[in-house]
C-alpha cells in the first residue's frame, strides 16, 4: 500500500532528486520545489555553485542534501540516486535534468564528443532511472521527469550530438511510459524550447543560429511542477509542438529550410 504524500502532487513531504541543480532550469526547480516544502536532492558538478542552491533551499526545506557529481561518470550517476534514495528514506521524484550542449557541425564533431554528450544527456539518466525503478515499482509510486528538448523532437542546424541524446531521451522516455502502464511510477516528457541559461554560451560550442525571445528559467520551472503534477504524458515549454508536428508532415521541407538557414547565416558573417 502506497504510503506518504500524494505522488501526483509535489509539495511538503515530496522527495525529489533534480540533476543539473547548479544552474539554469535546474536550480529554478530546485528552489520552486523547496519553497513548496519539499525535501530537494540536488545532484550537479561545480561544488561551489550546488553549495549556494542548497543554502538557499535549506531556507524552506532544511532537510535537502547536495551530491557532487559529474554525470558522464555513469557508475557515479547510478551511486548518487542510490545514495539519496537511502538518504531520503525514497525519492517520489527524479527529474532527470542536467544536459549539455554541443553545437558543432557535424563535419568538425569527433566520436569521442559524441560520445560524451550522449552519456550526459541520456545514458545518465537511463542508469539512476533503471537504479530507482525497482524500488518504485515495489513501493508502487514514483514519478519519472525526463527534461529533454524541442530539439528530441525535430534536428537543429549544428545540433547532431545534441538533437541524437535529447532524441534518444524521448524514444525511452516514451517506451517506458507504455511499460509502466498500469504501475504507480508516472513517466513525464518536458521539452523545452529557447530557455534564457547559460547553455547558449557555454565554451566549446559555435555560435548559436537562434537569436530570438527566451523564456526564464523560473517559468519553464513552474511548467515541470505543473507537467509533473499533470496527467499528460508530454508537455512543450513553451507550447511549440505545432512546429514539430509541421516537420513531422513535411520532412523534407523542413531538412531544406533549415539547411538555407545555414547559408543565410554564412553570408552574413562575411566581411
Amino acid at each position: 500500500m502506497s504510503v506518504g504524500p500524494d505522488p501526483s502532487l509535489v509539495g511538503p513531504g515530496t522527495r525529489a532528486l533534480v540533476t543539473g541543480a547548479s544552474s539554469g532550469i535546474g536550480e529554478a526547480l530546485a528552489l520552486l520545489l523547496a519553497s513548496r516544502g519539499a525535501i530537494v536532492g540536488l545532484v550537479a558538478r561545480r561544488q561551489d555553485r550546488l553549495d549556494r542552491v542548497l543554502e538557499q533551499c535549506r531556507d524552506a526545506a532544511p532537510e535537502s542534501r547536495a551530491w557532487v557529481a559529474d554525470l558522464a561518470d555513469l557508475d557515479r550517476a547510478e551511486q548518487v540516486a542510490l545514495e539519496a534514495w537511502g538518504a531520503f528514506g525514497g525519492v517520489d521524484v527524479l527529474v532527470n535534468n542536467a544536459g549539455m550542449p554541443k553545437r558543432r557541425h557535424v563535419t568538425r564533431l569527433t566520436a569521442a564528443e559524441v560520445g560524451h554528450v550522449l552519456r550526459v544527456n541520456f545514458e545518465a539518466p537511463v542508469r539512476m532511472t533503471l537504479a530507482l525503478l525497482p524500488r518504485m515499482l515495489e513501493r508502487d509510486r514514483g514519478t519519472i521527469v525526463n527534461v529533454s528538448s524541442l530539439a528530441g523532437r525535430l534536428g537543429v542546424l549544428h545540433e547532431a550530438a545534441y538533437c541524437a541524446s535529447k532524441s534518444a531521451l524521448c524514444g525511452w522516455s516514451e517506451a517506458m511510459a507504455i511499460d509502466l502502464s498500469g504501475t504507480g511510477v508516472r513517466v513525464r516528457l518536458v521539452n523545452p524550447g529557447p530557455i534564457d541559461t547559460e547553455i547558449w554560451s557555454l565554451p566549446g560550442n559555435e555560435d548559436p543560429i537562434y537569436d530570438g525571445p527566451k523564456v526564464p528559467a523560473e517559468e519553464c520551472a513552474q511548467g515541470i511542477v505543473a507537467a509533473t503534477e499533470g496527467d499528460a504524458f508530454e508537455t512543450y515549454l513553451p507550447d511549440l509542438k505545432a512546429i514539430v508536428e509541421a516537420k513531422t508532415a513535411a520532412i523534407d521541407q523542413f531538412i531544406a529550410g533549415s539547411a538555407q538557414m545555414e547559408g543565410a547565416a554564412a553570408r552574413a558573417t562575411r566581411p
